[in-house]
């Protein structure tokens, strides 16, 4: 929501001298707001799960970690060159809340990765160690015997 708010603010500024850094947090916003809104669709439909081969903790964080950094730096772009304007203003002030709600969500993103990465190790270890112990055991076979003598 911060994202939307900061890319209607943006879009309200009807002139610019310098529209660089304008154009940059314009794109930031609207990237920020597409990719986390087809993430937010995907998780709220389970249909991530229909793809398991994609890291989806993983995803979300470099979606979140890069969210976090590219409104950082368009926001501190648009905050110096901005005119002053209270839709600038504005859109300053958005984009460093969505900056600050998108660094909250890395954090929280970075602890779940890091705990669904130890269950999948342990997952792995304990399934080698099930197969290397099921391939131990010797199951009284006739066939195998016979084979022996």
């Amino acid at each position: 929501l911060l994202a939307l708010t900061a890319f209607i603010c943006i879009e309200t500024i009807m002139q610019c001298s310098p529209c660089e850094g304008l154009y940059f947090f314009e794109f930031v916003s609207c990237s920020a707001l597409v990719v986390t809104g087809a993430l937010l669709l995907l998780f709220s439909l389970n249909l991530h799960t229909r793809i398991p081969q994609i890291n989806w903790n993983l995803t979300d964080l470099v979606n979140t970690g890069l969210s976090t950094f590219f409104f950082f730096i368009a926001s501190v772009v648009l905050a110096a060159l901005n005119h002053k304007t209270g839709a600038e203003i504005a859109a300053v002030v958005f984009g460093f809340l969505a900056m600050a709600v998108y660094a909250v969500n890395t954090f929280l993103a970075i602890k779940k990765w890091r705990v669904s990465s130890r269950q999948q190790s342990s997952r792995q270890t304990s399934d080698y160690i099930r197969a290397r112990t099921e391939s131990r055991e010797v199951v009284h076979r006739p066939e195998i015997q016979r084979l022996e003598a």
